[in-house]
């Protein structure tokens, strides 16, 4: 008999949301490799909840887990998930037909996302370089998430449900025989029914621990840096500020300026680090855009975001590995998607097939499933 239901490899944002999701009806166990879950990219993520932030999957996946931003659980946070910030995507303007692209994709989402004038972009964020700005796309509805609260909530939730974690438990061998697997690890044995991996960048070793045939996730590194503001200018009251084309962003962050140059470096999994070549270009990027002179950075940090080649999260049992769960390529939604992903994942885990209100918002088992790669 297997002593778990689920064994979930990995114990940032993904596989938390999604152990404590399974939690609520089966034993679990949640393994992490690092002394600590949230080591890598959900430790070093500064997510925006927006929804009009990447493709119709994604933005699905992102509404679909509003209610539960919105009004978690009992207990589990003593904090609001979210935090009034809205957003504009600038353009500048050679730029503009991507801003008409995204007033396209997301029509009909909310009557207040739309188009505004360059002087409205400018009275809404004064920072920004006159001549610059061509014309944005204003959500006022986006919000700053608080990433450890709800990584944490996850986290006291799933144990509170009877589900178990283990860090420091690197994965280093899985076996199956008659429909059990065996989890050799770092510290100790496990055996479970069924291996939900959700183990990011390593994704991919980690299938290839189980034998199953990888779907060539790819680790990109995001950089950022956090900075302060010119003197005598408050940045609390500002919108976080996309590039038309994701080449730059920049957001406050309690009082100083947080941002990045939005790269998408692939790299080898790894613990990852920030290149002084992606600062400077970064900093170009802010000096062209925005009077944001950056003369010192108080923090620079990496992180992997991971991506399937159609940028759309892979999730889903094996079409030929019985009892092997994908749960990997959230890319740089992870953390805003991980309310409606982790409840697709319980649904999907018992064969519900995807919630209807999710399937409404345009969310299909076809476009996520690991299959749709073989």
């Amino acid at each position: 008999m297997a002593e778990f239901d689920y064994i979930v490899v990995g114990g940032g944002m993904a596989g938390a949301s999604a152990a404590y999701e399974l939690a609520g009806f089966a034993r679990v166990l949640l393994i992490e490799m690092e002394e600590r879950c949230g080591y890598h990219t959900t430790g070093r993520s500064a997510a925006l909840y927006a929804e009009t932030y990447g493709n119709r999957t994604v933005r699905g996946l992102t509404t679909g887990g509003k209610a539960f931003y919105l009004n978690p659980p009992s207990g589990f946070s003593d904090q609001p998930l979210l935090h009034p910030r809205g957003v504009m995507f600038i353009g500048r303007p050679d730029q503009q037909a991507a801003l008409d692209a995204l007033v396209a994709e997301v029509a009909g989402l909310r009557s207040n996302i739309r188009a505004i004038s360059a002087q409205e972009a400018y009275r809404r964020s004064p920072v920004l370089k006159p001549g610059y700005v061509g014309g944005a796309v204003l959500d006022p509805d986006s919000m700053d998430i608080d990433v450890n609260a709800l990584h944490q909530g996850y986290l006291r939730g799933l144990k509170a449900r009877g589900g178990e974690l283990r860090t420091d438990a690197a994965l280093q061998q899985l076996s199956r025989k008659d429909g059990i697997w065996t989890a050799r690890t770092k510290a100790g044995e496990f055996k479970g029914a069924a291996i939900v991996n959700a183990a990011g960048a390593w994704g991919d070793e980690i299938a290839a621990l189980a034998g199953a045939k990888p779907v060539g996730i790819t680790p990109k590194r995001r950089t950022a840096i956090l900075f302060q503001p010119p003197s005598g200018v408050d940045p609390r009251s500002w919108h976080s500020v996309i590039d038309a084309d994701e080449e730059f962003y920049f957001r406050p962050d309690a009082g100083r300026v947080m941002a990045s140059p939005a790269d998408e470096t692939p790299s080898p999994p790894c613990d990852a680090q920030p290149e002084e070549l992606d600062i400077a270009i970064l900093i170009d990027r802010l000096e062209q855009a925005a009077n944001l002179p950056v003369r010192r950075i108080e923090n620079r940090w990496a992180g992997l975001r991971t991506f399937a080649k159609d940028k759309t999260p892979v999730v889903g049992f094996d079409p030929k590995m019985e009892g092997f769960f994908w749960l990997l390529g959230q890319g740089g939604y992870g953390i805003q998607t991980a309310p409606g992903i982790s409840r697709l994942v319980g649904a999907l885990a018992r064969g519900k097939g995807v919630p209807s209100d999710l399937a409404d918002l345009g969310v299909s088992e076809q476009a996520l499933s690991p299959a749709r790669f073989n």
